[in-house]
């Protein structure tokens, strides 16, 4: 039979506060998961992150408009002519080589939003043009006239194989 002198020995004293305190940051641990886990995305932001396209449905000359992150993306396969065309910058107001607004001379990918109000631009021959205040836009989404500050902006988007893109990042 256990003394009690055994019972208030400073080794088990020492023991029960170890188990204690260890069982306590077990649970304030398991506290911190729940409220952890509410900062990830929730899954349908996470599905809006990428949208996945098939450029063999889009044909020379001809825009795609899809949706990603709750905003019109332009997807454009451009033809000869126009990627030609769209060489020279000097006439823009926010002045950017073509090369540094695409990954493929016949790809072009854009922000479907004027930026300088959001409006979305309506496609013509010569590239775009917002039906809001009138900026225009060529056929690379530079700025050439009009109360736009900037060029349409290029979001991130990889080729997959070369009939396929996927626009934005995974989260």
């Amino acid at each position: 039979m256990a003394s009690d002198k055994d019972l208030d020995s400073p080794d088990r004293r020492d023991f029960l506060g170890k188990v204690t305190t260890a069982v306590g940051a077990v649970g304030v641990a398991g506290a911190c998961v729940p409220f952890i886990s509410s900062m990830n995305p929730s899954k349908d932001v996470t599905a809006k992150s990428t949208s996945m396209v098939d450029l063999a449905s889009i044909p020379k000359g001809k825009t795609h408009t899809i949706e990603w992150q709750g905003k019109p993306v332009f997807v454009t396969h451009r033809t000869d002519e126009t990627v030609a065309d769209m060489q020279d910058a000097s006439t823009e107001i926010d002045p950017q080589a073509d090369s540094d607004r695409i990954q493929k001379p016949e790809w072009l990918v854009v922000v479907g939003l004027c930026t300088h109000l959001g409006c979305v631009p309506n496609r013509n021959e010569a590239g775009w043009i917002c039906p809001c205040h009138g900026s225009i836009y060529d056929n690379s989404g530079r700025v050439v006239r009009g109360p736009a500050p900037k060029n349409l902006i290029v979001p991130h988007y990889e080729f997959v194989d070369e009939k396929t893109i996927i626009v934005g990042k995974k989260v």
